[in-house]
């Protein structure tokens, strides 16, 4: 077969299922082939199952012999993040505190939906150890490396799950997202990463950062997102803040392109430093949905302090992380995470209030901004990757990765759909455009990074191809 199933679309291996050209056995053994190849040296997971991958495929090539796939990502290979509850494997949430023989009975409702779909999964992603930062370390994984150079870090926290949809490690995966740890990885790695509006993909249990996690899809291509969306944006009674009706159909209307739509474009949302390389190739990216037909212009959306915000947020949070577990093993926890929690516990009940309404009138203003455009175009981040074991390409300190990653966490903080969009290489790493969207608007997200993906694509690491 002249294709790499390994590296082959979701959309592509349905219709190879359908035709009998290619199995969902033969799919999965292509993945897990890849994973034995390129995690020894990459650590993107933390459990990987063949026997109860193999066993799905199987029940999934029936299926689809009889002509009666469960959906159309039926057998397509599949990850979930080490945050992710999943029935029968640890959840280990890159934790050496968290004990691994307890009963692992629920499936987290993006892991009922992937089942009940009959996606085949593979295994869980590492993590840094409860998601705490932007990149993707643990004292229970150690360091998961970036596929374009292992010397660099992938970004995080959903590291691994990047580095498996760059590697061909599985077509679909799902990452979490609550200061941009999907769309940080997702552009360090070059693949597509899309945090979708706050509550649009129920999650449970919910996360202790609240309302600015989010649970979503990592790919190789926009259309494989829209796809897997379409299953994981189900209602589920767990998830108080999700919708109760029925999804939209987010394929509908993924061609129709960005011609007469109004864009914003903010190079550096409203002064954020960028390296020359990365601004550069985004203001590349940009002119690409001008030759598109989209009506671009300069404009500044005025998110105020959003980083001394989502600090407030974050770090609080992370205090009461830490006090949940246990004093005679806080020893085994992140050293990183521990000053994160030291620093939440110095704000008071009325500096997070505080930071609770100023996140309001954030939300009021970035609604306000939409009123004149239909979409708003970043960078993704202000650096490429850098090395791994650090926290920040500076000499990190107590804020560290809030620094670098200015452009993610204002749209966690004002819940709209934002994705990360493969733009091109800065010094040989890829660089990621961010595309941020309407509250409810997620499909108008996907369809323009759809027509940026048909007229610029991307490619993935050479040892992918290799």
């Amino acid at each position: 077969m002249s294709i790499d199933l390994a590296l082959a679309p979701a959309t592509e291996l349905a219709r190879l299922f359908k035709s009998g050209k290619a199995s969902p056995v033969e799919a999965a053994k292509a993945a897990l082939a890849r994973i034995a190849r390129h995690n020894p040296a990459l650590n993107a997971f933390v459990l990987v199952d063949d026997a109860a991958a193999l066993k799905a495929a199987r029940a999934a090539e029936r299926r689809w012999a009889k002509k009666k796939p469960l959906s159309a990502i039926d057998g397509v290979p599949a990850t979930i993040k080490d945050i992710i509850v999943t029935k029968g494997w640890p959840t280990l949430r890159g934790s050496l505190t968290v004990d691994p023989h307890q009963a692992w009975n629920d499936d987290a409702p993006v892991v009922a939906r992937l089942r009940e779909a009959g996606a085949v999964l593979l295994g869980k992603t590492t993590t840094p150890e409860f998601g705490w930062k932007g990149v993707t370390d643990s004292p229970l994984t150690g360091i998961t490396r970036n596929p374009w150079n292992p010397e660099r870090t992938p970004g995080g926290s959903s590291g691994g799950a990047a580095v498996a949809a760059a590697m061909g490690m599985g077509a679909l995966h799902i990452g979490t997202d609550g200061g941009g740890s999907i769309r940080i990885p997702a552009s360090f790695t070059g693949i597509f990463g899309f945090k979708q509006t706050f509550g649009r993909v129920p999650a449970w249990p919910l996360s202790p950062f609240g309302t600015l996690a989010n649970v979503g899809p990592m790919t190789r291509s926009v259309a494989d997102a829209a796809l897997m969306l379409n299953v994981l944006a189900r209602p589920d009674w767990r998830d108080w803040y999700a919708p109760r009706r029925p999804g939209e159909d987010f394929l509908k209307g993924i061609k129709d392109g960005v011609k007469g739509l109004r864009v914003a474009w903010s190079p550096t949302l409203g002064g954020r430093r960028v390296t020359p390389g990365v601004a550069a190739t985004v203001a590349a990216a940009v002119k690409v949905f001008e030759a598109l037909g989209a009506r671009v212009e300069a404009a500044e959306p005025d998110i105020g302090p959003a980083d001394d915000i989502f600090m407030k947020h974050w770090f609080a949070t992370a205090n009461v992380v830490v006090e949940g577990i246990a004093p005679e093993k806080r020893h085994l926890v992140d050293p990183g995470l521990l000053e994160t929690a030291r620093v939440g516990g110095t704000y008071s009940t009325v500096d997070y209030i505080r930071a609770q309404m100023a996140r309001r009138e954030l939300g009021f203003r970035v609604n306000r901004f939409f009123e004149s455009y239909d979409l708003l175009l970043t960078p993704m981040l202000s650096v490429t990757a850098f090395g791994v074991g650090k926290v920040a390409p500076e000499p990190p300190g107590e804020r560290a990765w809030v620094d670098w990653t200015p452009f993610s966490h204002p749209f966690n903080l004002s819940r709209n759909p934002a994705a990360s969009v493969p733009c091109g290489l800065a010094d040989g790493l890829p660089v990621g455009l961010q595309i941020v969207g309407r509250h409810e608007e997620d499909a108008l997200v996907l369809r323009a990074a759809y027509a940026f993906e048909r007229a610029q694509p991307w490619r993935l690491p050479p040892a992918a191809t290799a």
